[in-house]
């Protein structure tokens, strides 16, 4: 008889220990894509501001900045959604119409030489060197939940606690794969 117990003791240590697993894989993912917003949301304070300072010296451009500023707007949308496809399918947009303003510099040495300018570009820059940190970070957590999720014994005690599979935050075309030349 203390036997049983002792062994039907030991599975229920084992649960305990598979189930806080899950628990703090999932917490790990969450806090991961936390960190994508908080660069998310800086990147889209930037944006009115690099598009106030080239405004100043490319009047005529209305359509670019019309167009960065409706991406950004539609980033933001996306990301109050929470869903890391749409997120990152808007991001992705946004990143291709500020391409298109930095290329406007090429045609404004007077813009190029702004201090102001130069300043945000740098911390949209540096900003996007942490999104690119923070989507990688997040991303090797997804892999680790869903590999936990999926892989026997703990894939039995996700499925009855509803744990499920999380996506990866990826670029949706080859287009964005591409490498970016901007000359200044």
């Amino acid at each position: 008889m203390w036997i049983a117990l002792g062994i039907i003791l030991v599975i229920i240590l084992i649960l305990v220990v598979m189930y806080n697993g899950l628990v703090a894989m999932r917490n790990r993912v969450d806090e991961a894509w936390s960190d994508i917003d908080v660069q998310l949301k800086r990147r889209h304070d930037l944006i009115p501001n690099l598009v106030e300072t080239v405004k100043g010296y490319a009047t005529h451009e209305q359509e670019t900045f019309t167009k960065v500023i409706e991406a950004r707007n539609m980033a933001m949308q996306a990301q109050s959604g929470g869903a890391p496809e749409a997120v990152a399918q808007a991001e992705n947009m946004l990143s291709g119409t500020l391409k298109s303003l930095f290329a406007l510099s090429e045609n404004y040495p007077q813009l190029r030489a702004n201090e102001n300018f130069m300043r945000l570009q740098d911390e949209l820059s540096d900003t996007e060197n942490k999104i690119q940190a923070s989507r990688r970070f997040y991303n090797g957590m997804v892999r680790d939940y869903n590999t936990k999720t999926q892989t026997v014994p703990t894939n039995v005690m996700a499925k009855m606690f509803g744990f499920t599979d999380r996506t990866f935050f990826e670029l949706d075309s080859e287009e964005e794969r591409k490498n970016v030349s901007v000359q200044f």
